[in-house]
This record gives structure tokens, sequence and C-alpha cells, in this order.
């Protein structure tokens, strides 16, 4: 479960807020330490808590009845976790599991829906996250129906490693297999495949990414199509602070 931590920590949403709406929202946060394979949240079950990770990143899962739960989306330092809420929607759609442990900045939900009220600037940057997370659940479902796990493999290591800010992570087959929806046979031969490229070096759930270069050449395409939507889209979402913050000096 989190603990308490004192560290400095930074999300680009909140980032992105005018001065005073950023002091006021941090001081409704605090601080805590999320764990490897802690579950944050469960599918149809009510919200409690909202997260930003700043260093730590969480996986958003649909659970198959009778097929492998597969990963659709990635939750860094670039977004948040419990978005529905700006809908008016107080209930997970997802499973949500820390895939890298680390500090977030968490707050309650009554709080968050205040801060909402105060801050029409954190309305419109969190309605642009929005957007680029469905365009994100969308090319993620296109990407495990038409590409094959090696390039879904390298892609996925690569939105890790920009969430992780590191190219050393620790993933055990078990969890790759989870994630990627597929058997762990499928992602030995895919790891052993980038390994062999010596694009990556992978002993014992350590994986390092050794060439970034030829990783993303490996990769599908859906890697660097997601990276312009997130950059596009929060380059609006820090155009449209902005001009929030203009008109309402």
């Amino acid at each position: 479960m989190p603990t308490t931590t004192t560290t400095p920590l930074t999300n680009q949403l909140i980032s992105a807020l005018p001065n005073d709406d950023r002091r006021r929202f941090l001081a409704a946060c605090e601080s805590v330490e999320l764990t490897f394979a802690d579950i944050l949240a469960e599918p149809g079950a009510p919200i409690v808590h909202v997260y930003f990770p700043t260093n730590s990143f969480i996986s958003l899962v649909t659970p198959q009845q009778d097929s492998p739960n597969l990963e659709v989306g990635m939750i860094g330092d670039e977004g948040m976790l419990g978005i529905t809420l700006i809908l008016g929607v107080n209930i997970s759609p997802l499973h949500a599991v820390v895939q890298g442990g680390g500090p977030v900045l968490r707050i309650g939900v009554v709080a968050f829906r205040q801060q909402l009220d105060l801050s029409p600037t954190l309305q419109r940057i969190l309605k642009r996250y929005l957007f680029i997370l469905i365009e994100q659940l969308a090319q993620s479902v296109a990407c495990s129906h038409f590409h094959v796990a090696e390039a879904r493999l390298a892609r996925w290591l690569l939105m890790t490693q920009d969430r992780a800010h590191a190219p050393h992570f620790h993933l055990t087959h078990k969890f790759l297999a989870f994630m990627l929806g597929v058997r762990r046979v499928g992602i030995t031969k895919a790891a052993t495949a980038l390994q062999d490229k010596k694009l990556i070096s992978y002993r014992r759930g350590e994986i390092m990414i050794v060439d970034r270069a030829g990783l993303e050449q490996a990769s599908c395409a859906c890697y660097n199509a997601a990276k312009l939507s997130h950059a596009s889209g929060m380059q609006m979402a820090i155009y449209d602070a902005s001009g929030i913050a203009e008109r309402n000096p």
C-alpha cells in the first residue's frame, strides 16, 4: 500500500497550470510512494483517489474472462488516473496496476472536484488529456490486433522508458505477458529476438535498453503516432491554459 514521502515532485498536467492554480492544487494533494504491482482501481468500482504520477507509472488493463488480460494504456508523469471524474463519472472503467513504483501526487475525489470548480484552466487541460488518452487506448487496441509481438514489445519498452526516465527497469516475463496479452513463450521469443539484435539486454527480469534508435526502428508505427498525439495535445493544453490565464489575471 502507498506510504507517505516528502520527495519534490512534478507532473506535466499540474505543471501546465498557472501559478496560483498550481499552488492551490498542490496544497490539496499528498505525496505518496507507489509499489510495483499495487492495484489502484478495479473495473466498476468507485474511484476513491485521483493519481498524478511524477516518477512512477501505471498500466491500464482490460480484463478478459476467456483470454489473457490486455494492457490498453499507460500513465506516467504526462497524465493522471481518474480522468472519468471530469465527465461526472465516479466509476473506474479499467483495472489500474502500478507498473513502475515511485512517487505520485494523490488527491481525494471530493477535493479534486473542488479544484475543478475553482479552476476552468484545470478543466480545459484535463479535457485535452482525456482526448489524448482516448487516442492512446484506440491505438493500443489496433496495435494488439495487427502487429506482431516483437514490434509490440519494442513499442511497449519505449513507452516504459519514457515514463521511467531511465534505460533500466525491472520487468518479469510473467508481467510482460500479462501486459501484452500473450503467452509467456511469446514474450520469451520476442525478447530474445530484440536481445539478439543487441537492442536490449534482458536477464532475470532486469531490462536494459542498449540501442534506443534501433528499438524505435524495431517498433511498429504506433509508438511515434502516440508521441505525436501527446505532443500536439499537450501543446494545445498549454496554449489553452495561457489563454485562460490572460483573460482571468
